[in-house]
Parts: structure tokens; sequence; C-alpha cells
């Protein structure tokens, strides 16, 4: 059975059920006075460690990029992948993999705290199949932008 297949319990797939007990256990992590800043940057280098070569190959150039051109931000997980947050709390920006659900690629998005409005509407989140210095380049934009 493939990890996106629903189940019949509440129509989750199994990948959503272990994805949300991630997220409760980050939760819950966080609840016991909050994890401290190696805690959560050790957790998104070994969720990004157990992702396979092609996602793991993007995700670590994201955290590079992240870390390096937005230092405030600080690593986490979310709903076990590797996302970064302002020392408030407030989600930045995520990386989803595309093995994560099954997908056909893996995703750069932004969550409500970040900077990049334009106009009426706008992308928040954004498709990457291959790693290029083009994509290098808009991810950096991208990052600077949220956090401005």
């Amino acid at each position: 059975m493939s990890t996106a297949t629903k189940s019949g319990s509440g129509g989750f797939s199994e990948a959503e059920r272990a994805a949300m007990k991630a997220r409760a256990q980050e939760l819950k992590a966080q609840g016991r006075s909050g994890q401290k800043k190696a805690d959560n940057e050790q957790a998104v280098l070994e969720a990004i460690g157990e992702m396979p070569d092609a996602d793991r190959a993007i995700a670590e150039r994201i955290h590079a990029l992240v870390t390096a051109n937005a230092p405030e931000l600080l690593p986490r997980t979310w709903y076990g992948m590797p996302a970064y947050a302002r020392p408030d709390g407030k989600l930045i920006c995520f990386f989803k993999a595309a093995s994560k659900f099954d997908g056909r690629y893996a995703m750069l998005g932004f969550e409500d705290a970040a900077a990049l409005d334009d106009g009426p509407m706008w992308p928040v989140v954004f498709a990457i199949v291959e790693w290029t210095p083009a994509v290098e380049k808009k991810v950096v934009a991208l990052v600077k932008t949220a956090v401005a």
C-alpha cells in the first residue's frame, strides 16, 4: 500500500497520519519548556538526513542558504520537515520533500509571517525539481524578502 493511499480511519493516508504524529511530538517537546536551538537544529539535520537522495540534496542547499542569508531565523521541524521561524515562533518558511506524500516535486513554502506581499495576489509555495544556479538565486531572493 502506498503511503499516500487513503485508509478507512478518517480518510487520512499513512503519510498524513505520520506527519500529524510528528507535529504532535514537536508540540509536546516544545511544551516541556521549549527545545533548545541546538536541539531544534539537530532535529532538522536528522530530518534532512533521513530523506531520499534527491530530496536531501535540495533540503541541504535550502538549509545552508536560509541559515546563511537569514541567520535570525531558527531552524526547527514542522510536521517532521525542515522549517525556519523567527525567535517569536512565527514560521517563515518550510521545506516539504517530494517523498513526504509521494509528490512529483519538493516544495519551498512560506507562511503568513513572510513578507512576500506583492499586490492583491502572490505565490507562497514553489515547486523544486532540480537544484540549479537560477533556483539558488531565486531561493536566496525569496528568503531575504521574506525576512525583510
